[in-house]
């Protein structure tokens, strides 16, 4: 008895040296990963003169905001036709229709028990796996083909193509599948027998999603809000593929418009660079209770 008591004593002891050796290492990855930032931080404080004088390394003459000012009006990122505008216009509806989607499909899959229900899981979760490169010549040439109204875009073309609509419907293609396969699982963790009793009670299923199930997944779909807002907002590919006017492009262009053809002041486009970052950073630590409990929920019940 004593034995084992000394042994449950003396175990934290054995665990301190591994415990300290653990937060060295995730500080020392952590400073690493803080590197570039800062340094880009830096460098978007000082003028280019400066840095090309002295070094990026060197100690700063002055300090100041304008390489902010500057890449926000030539990066075109303000105003209702800026590339912020055109990224919320993009960005907000995917995320909605994607949850909304996914969420639905989920609930068929995991709540429901039929012939072809892990078939079509399987489908949704297979279409993530097919590179975007592979498929982007015949969508291209397939919204070549779809007629769009003038009045709903910018664009004068009549086709689909060409229009951030065409945008929202391939992101939505894309990742509702990931997200299927992600709220399927955490929904196949709530008892079945919640929705037993609510059918007893006479709910129907359309308010035992929205009233019973949906509610519980909410870490979930803030998890799965969180890395969609960062997948879409910094999507660079399908804007410069489907969207042929550069008034039309989100924000990842922005840096596109800061370099020049001759000469790229890096400290301009750093600046641009952290303006881009600003929102994906707030909309992590606005959501990051719920992001971390999501995960680690969904990792403890599965």
């Amino acid at each position: 008895m004593s034995s084992s008591l000394t042994l449950v004593q003396r175990k934290p002891g054995y665990s301190k040296p591994l415990r300290s050796l653990t937060y060295a290492f995730l500080t020392a990855v952590a400073l690493a990963w803080m590197v570039p930032i800062l340094g880009a931080f830096y460098s978007s404080l000082r003028p280019y003169a400066e840095t090309q004088r002295k070094g990026i390394f060197s100690m700063p003459d002055s300090l100041s905001f304008k390489n902010y000012g500057d890449a926000f009006k030539q990066g075109g990122m303000g105003g209702w036709h800026g590339t912020f505008a055109n990224t919320a216009f993009i960005v907000f509806p995917s995320i909605a229709l994607i949850l909304l989607f996914s969420s639905f499909m989920a609930f068929a899959v995991s709540r429901f028990t039929w012939r072809f229900n892990i078939t079509l899981l399987l489908i949704f979760t297979a279409g993530n796996l097919l590179p975007a490169q592979v498929i982007f010549k015949p969508l291209f040439s397939f919204y070549e083909h779809v007629p769009w109204p003038n009045f709903l875009s910018d664009t004068n073309t009549g086709h689909l193509l060409g229009t951030k609509i065409a945008v929202i419907i391939i992101h939505v293609a894309f990742q509702t599948g990931f997200c299927t396969f992600v709220l399927s699982n955490y929904m196949k963790t709530i008892p079945k027998e919640l929705n037993e009793a609510a059918l007893v009670d006479g709910a129907s299923v359309p308010r035992q999603f929205f009233q019973i199930i949906l509610p519980l997944c909410r870490p979930a779909l803030a998890a799965l809000a969180t890395l969609e807002f960062t997948w879409l907002y910094n999507d660079f590919f399908w804007a410069v593929v489907l969207l042929n006017q550069g008034s039309e492009r989100p924000i990842t262009s922005s840096i596109a418009n800061l370099g020049g053809q001759y000469f790229s002041n890096d400290n301009l486009i750093a600046a641009g660079s952290m303006i881009i970052a600003m929102p994906t950073l707030a909309v992590y630590l606005m959501l990051q209770k719920q992001f971390i409990s999501g995960l680690t929920l969904g990792a403890s019940k599965g």
